[in-house]
């Protein structure tokens, strides 16, 4: 008899009500999880879920236990509508208390993005109020400007452009320091005046756009050169380099979860290999005084297997292939699950495995 693990504290009642039913159906029928699996299509793994609670069995799942035990189907299905509301109601439970964790997270993290983003503002601001402070006292005087001009400029209006002659035999000039070119055009300096003139953020800005110009230029000169590389040297790769194996079409239509195909599943666990449940299907069967002897046989696979089920411990069950040598058959012997099935021989049908039963007190039957 299987040896069940306890039940998870936190099912509801009505939940670990019906767990506890299917596997009173199981001991009482003499089946091991694996035989329960071949029989009613779904896996081994999910029965193990089912049976230990931590999955509600669906209800395909449960008729066709039903069917397999010999069991009347109603009074399974009504205890198993009961645990489907009871852990509709526990999903139900926790994803409320999921959608309140992720809302609580949700505005932490926004409360904390407000946080930051004032703080970012702020320092903008005194990074700004500093920024904008005069560097010195200002005289006042448009730059550029020589505080002698004035004085220079008088003296051209009184003794200088006057249209007065001078004394005789002088003719009028301008004053040595005034001529109309440096009057009407700003002189050698002014443009650096001007510069002086800028602002400090000014100046900033054309260095930084002046430097992102020049690291767009040298970017874009990178990526050139990598392109004409790539392409320089990519037909001497490609030439150079060998083909891609290509998977063969038995690899290639395998599903998943399925890990061999024809000859490679030949004394290999079906169960393992992924060739069971609902893969599987029964080609033959024989009864044997009680006990009833099968092939079984997955076409996806290639292969098929013998399964022996209300036997006794020290029967033994064989399967023998259409092939020749050391893989054309297989054996297994029963333990106390009262059942067993053998490892797996290749096979292009079911039809051309024969499965057979040698029991403890002697007697023995095949398939047909």
């Amino acid at each position: 008899m299987p040896r069940w693990k306890a039940l998870p504290d936190e099912l509801d009642p009505e939940v670990r009500e019906f767990a506890d039913q299917l596997r009173r159906l199981v001991d009482r029928s003499g089946l091991s999880i694996a035989a329960v699996s071949d029989r009613t299509g779904y896996s081994k793994t999910s029965w193990e879920r089912y049976l230990n609670g931590r999955l509600l069995a669906p209800k395909g799942a449960i008729v066709a236990l039903a069917e397999v035990t010999g069991t009347p189907p109603v009074h399974l299905i009504t205890l198993w509508e009961l645990a489907e509301r009871a852990w509709s109601r526990s999903e139900m439970r926790h994803d409320m208390t999921m959608q309140a964790i992720r809302i609580s997270q949700a505005r932490a993290a926004l409360k904390e993005a407000e946080q930051r983003q004032a703080a970012s503002a702020k320092s903008r601001s005194k990074s700004g109020r500093t920024s904008d402070k005069p560097a010195g006292k200002s005289s006042g005087k448009p730059p550029g400007r020589d505080d002698a001009a004035p004085a220079r400029n008088g003296s051209a209006g009184v003794g200088g452009l006057t249209g007065v002659a001078g004394p005789a035999g002088v003719s009028p000039t301008l004053p040595p320091h005034h001529t109309p070119a440096a009057h009407s055009a700003p002189g050698p300096g002014a443009p650096h005046a001007a510069r002086q003139g800028e602002s400090p953020d000014g100046q900033r800005r054309k260095r930084k756009l002046t430097m992102f110009l020049a690291g767009v230029v040298g970017a874009l000169v990178v990526i050139a050169a990598a392109v004409f590389l790539t392409d320089f040297g990519g037909d001497e790769k490609k030439a150079g380099a060998e083909p891609s194996k290509t998977p063969t079409s038995s690899e290639a239509e395998l599903p998943a979860g399925v890990e061999c195909s024809g000859a490679d599943c030949a004394g290999k666990d079906p169960e393992n290999m992924g060739c069971g449940g609902e893969l599987a299907k029964t080609a033959s069967r024989a009864t044997v005084g009680k006990t009833l002897v099968e092939v079984r046989y997955s076409k996806t696979c290639g292969a098929a297997w013998a399964r022996i089920t209300q036997a006794t411990p020290g029967d033994k069950v064989t399967i023998t292939g259409s092939g020749k040598g050391a893989d054309a058959q297989q054996n297994s012997t029963v333990n106390e699950d009262f059942d067993a099935y053998t490892p797996m021989v290749a096979v292009k049908e079911g039809t051309s495995a024969k499965a057979c039963a040698t029991l403890a007190s002697g007697q023995t039957g095949c398939t047909e």
